[in-house]
């Protein structure tokens, strides 16, 4: 009579694969960071030259089906718990604060024109300020100021944070829509927008850029099909 061998699975979790020594030194700075940390200042902690934005990358598709996720925003780095996972993560109890209406044009005319003075913000508003409405938006640290304006008085500029992306899950302001777009889906009376003005500062050089991107994508593409068909000739 025969026996048969019976294969026990085996239960030990497996990696995905081993990881360098400069791999765990990056590993082990981002996890025990109490902030996002940037490229050149993970380099300044490892004990050897490496390739830091490979290495992260790497980490980044490997923690990318787990419980944590590393994650980038704004350039930075940090751990954090799975999208999926975030509802194990809630109080059971929470206080819902509703930004009032001052507030959120104060914060949108920022997010578009920044950086943008105390007075032209009321301009573009059309009223004066309500009481705190800066102050609230600085406390959540959606809002800073940004040097003063080169002008008589010197008057603060005031720019959104990095805290400001991660809240709404950006990676730069250029993510955020048109005004072709918004009047598209209905937000806005676009009609009643002066497209010269708006998305004026950071925003409109960050689509500038995009668009040029975009350009040069197309002109690679262009002549990686010339020469398809020039070598199939």
């Amino acid at each position: 009579m025969i026996k048969k061998k019976i294969k026990k699975k085996n239960n030990v979790i497996n990696f995905p694969s081993k990881l360098s020594i400069e791999e765990k030194e990056i590993e082990a700075i981002v996890f025990a960071a109490a902030e996002p940390l940037d490229i050149d200042t993970i380099k300044s902690k490892i004990s050897k030259n490496a390739n830091v934005e490979k290495i992260l990358l790497k980490l980044q598709s490997e923690y990318s089906h787990r419980g944590i996720n590393l994650v980038c925003i704004s350039k930075k780095w940090s751990f954090r718990t799975s999208p999926n996972l975030s509802g194990l993560m809630k109080q059971e109890k929470t206080v819902e604060k509703k930004l009032s209406k001052a507030a959120i044009e104060t914060l949108s005319i920022i997010v578009y024109h920044q950086p943008v003075t105390r007075a032209e913000i009321e301009e573009i508003r059309g009223v004066a300020f309500g009481t705190n409405t800066l102050e609230i938006l600085m406390e959540l640290n959606w809002v800073k100021p940004g040097g003063r304006k080169d002008v008589p008085g010197k008057p603060i500029q005031y720019i959104t944070t990095d805290e400001f992306l991660s809240h709404f899950n950006l990676q730069k302001l250029s993510d955020l829509p048109t005004v072709d777009e918004l009047g598209a889906a209905g937000l806005i009376d676009s009609t009643n927008i002066d497209n010269a003005i708006f998305g004026t500062g950071k925003f409109y050089k960050e689509k500038q850029n995009h668009k040029k991107e975009d350009i040069y994508s197309n002109i690679d593409e262009m002549l990686s099909s010339t020469l398809d068909s020039e070598d199939n000739k």
